[in-house]
Parts: structure tokens; C-alpha cells; sequence
């Protein structure tokens, strides 16, 4: 298992967890403030077999947009998850 933490702008997050949610996938979603986006964010927290990566990937991408050029749209984490339970 992997679990994939992923910051993104707030106003991204509706489209991603809609988008995510629609393929079976459960997310947790917390709002954060940091220094990778520099204004209010969110992250996300997905557990996910590894050959889903890619697929969270490309719907990062096709959800998140960067407003200033020097902005990620952006930032995303795939950890070793050991083990995974639902209780």
C-alpha cells in the first residue's frame, strides 16, 4: 500500500475529491495553511495500491491549475504504507 499526501489550493479541492471519490477511492481532506502553496490550502490524505498512483496523478493534473507562474498547482507525496485498516 502507498499513501499519497497531496497539497493542494482550496479551490482545487471540490473538482479533486469529486474526481477521486468517483473512481472508488475513500479521501480525507484537512485544511492546512504552509509555506508550499504560501496561502490557505488543503490536504489530502488517500491510501491507495501502488499502480494507482499514476492514475491519482493525472487527475491531479487535470483538476489543479496554478494561478502565478512560480505557483505549483500542486504538491504531492507517495509514502510506504506498511499496513492499512479500516476499522
Amino acid at each position: 500500500m502507498k499513501l499519497m499526501v497531496v497539497i493542494i489550493q482550496d479551490k482545487d479541492s471540490d473538482g479533486v475529491v469529486e474526481a477521486l471519490v468517483e473512481q472508488g477511492l475513500s479521501v480525507t481532506r484537512m485544511s492546512s495553511t504552509g509555506g508550499f502553496l504560501r496561502k490557505g490550502n488543503v490536504t489530502l490524505l488517500i491510501g491507495i495500491e501502488p499502480d494507482r498512483v499514476e492514475a491519482i496523478n493525472d487527475q491531479l493534473k487535470r483538476h489543479c491549475t496554478s494561478a502565478e507562474p512560480n505557483l505549483h498547482a500542486a504538491t504531492v507525496f507517495v509514502l510506504e504504507m506498511p499496513e492499512y485498516l479500516k476499522v
